[in-house]
């Protein structure tokens, strides 16, 4: 079965793109809003004040903060990197994918 111009424009992009997208910096920026999302998230949820004891807590004691600043920052790279790696193994496991799919037209139509 032949590759739809959909497929090709996808091969042709990640053969161009491919090695460019694994870049670790380029993956940080790309997953990055992800990552600030989910921080953002987890300091409204702290800070809201819905759970009284957890409040009393973060303002009663300063190297709670401290560690909230650390493990806010952990998270959001930890996403950020994870996000940006997951999303080119899909792109690179499909462009593998089309290519033997490629490959099994040529060799059929030959």
């Amino acid at each position: 079965m032949p590759l739809t111009k959909q497929e090709q424009d996808f091969l042709e992009y990640w053969e161009a793109n491919r090695n460019n997208k694994k870049k670790f910096l380029r993956q940080f920026s790309i997953g990055l809003p992800l990552g600030v999302l989910m921080v953002v998230a987890i300091v409204i949820n702290l800070f809201s004040g819905w759970n009284k004891k957890a409040e009393m807590v973060a303002r009663g004691n300063a190297s709670f903060m401290y560690t909230v600043v650390i493990a806010v920052v952990a998270i959001s790279v930890f996403i950020t990197v994870f996000s940006s790696r997951h999303k080119w193994e899909q792109n690179e496991q499909r462009y593998q994918e089309l290519k033997q799919k490629e490959k099994a037209a040529g060799a059929a139509h030959s």
